[in-house]
């Protein structure tokens, strides 16, 4: 199975070591402010200069009385709850099953030639196509949210799970063969820790993904939820509204991405050591 397009900035190969060291990230947190408010102040001044009306483009300050009155009356809230928890379960059901699945079949190269045609294949179905059927037969509540989050999650780490997997050095294998590691031994001292560099590549996609999948189950069918607010925003032109929902999820997003590299910073702490 070819993971070429997984990002080429994988912790572990030699390409996922910034050039310019940790100073890199630093300037960049340095720096966020900055930009953020450049960009806060060019939207100001293209409502102001196009004089634009609300519904068609709101000013930042409109948009910041929007979310302040939503927090308030607990209507975000309740809303961004319902999409968090859509995330998460969909997270620990599509990140489970890729990677069971995916260890079984970097350990069988033949299994993986069998069903790769299959799985390549359903990844051809747009999401979007998808999601309409499981609303149909699981319903407009939490199931089918969960299933389509589940769906686009998965991939990602099924694919960087059997290329760690595959990349474990077969010389390593055989030392541990040599020195009759039993599987349980050769899997927690040798497969995982040389398969988790890679692996948290794709979990670093499949939380981006996550958002993006309960948005889309949200849009086809739903009561509650980040998605349901931007549809509700569209119906009656609230755009500010719309404002305030995709910031949430901007937000979620970067939450995830950072709580995944967190978990990549403490599990691959013996790779800082043996540097």
């Amino acid at each position: 199975m070819d993971a070429g397009f997984l990002w080429n900035s994988q912790p572990g190969s030699p390409n996922s070591r910034p050039a310019l060291g940790r100073g890199t990230a630093h300037l960049g947190w340095t720096t966020f402010p900055l930009v953020l408010a450049g960009a806060l102040g060019l939207w100001e001044a293209l409502v102001r200069w196009q004089d634009y009306p609300p519904f068609i483009l709101p000013g930042p300050g409109l948009v910041a009385r929007k979310a302040w009155q939503m927090a308030v009356e607990g209507l975000l809230w309740r809303h961004l709850q319902a999409t968090l928890l859509e995330i998460l379960l969909g997270l620990f059901l599509g990140i489970g099953v890729a990677l069971v699945l995916g260890y079984f079949l970097g350990k069988h190269p033949a299994l993986e030639h069998l069903l790769s045609p299959y799985l390549v294949a359903s990844q051809t179905v747009p999401i979007v196509a998808v999601a309409p059927l499981l609303v149909i037969w699981f319903g407009s509540g939490l199931v089918s949210k969960v299933l389509v989050c589940a769906l686009i999650v998965f991939f990602p780490t099924l694919v960087s799970t059997v290329v760690g997997i595959r990349n474990v050095d077969p010389d390593l294998r055989d030392l541990m063969t040599s020195l009759q590691a039993t599987p349980r031994q050769v899997f927690f001292k040798l497969e995982l820790p040389a398969a988790l560099p890679v692996i948290f590549g794709g979990l670093r996609l499949s939380a981006l993904l996550s958002v993006v999948g309960a948005v889309v189950g949200e849009f086809v069918g739903a009561d509650v939820g980040l998605g349901f607010l931007i549809n509700l925003g569209r119906g009656v032109l609230d755009t500010s509204m719309i404002f305030v929902a995709v910031f949430s999820l901007v937000l979620v997003a970067q939450l995830l991405y950072g709580g995944v590299r967190m978990l990549e910073h403490v599990f691959l702490q013996w790779q800082r050591i043996g540097r």
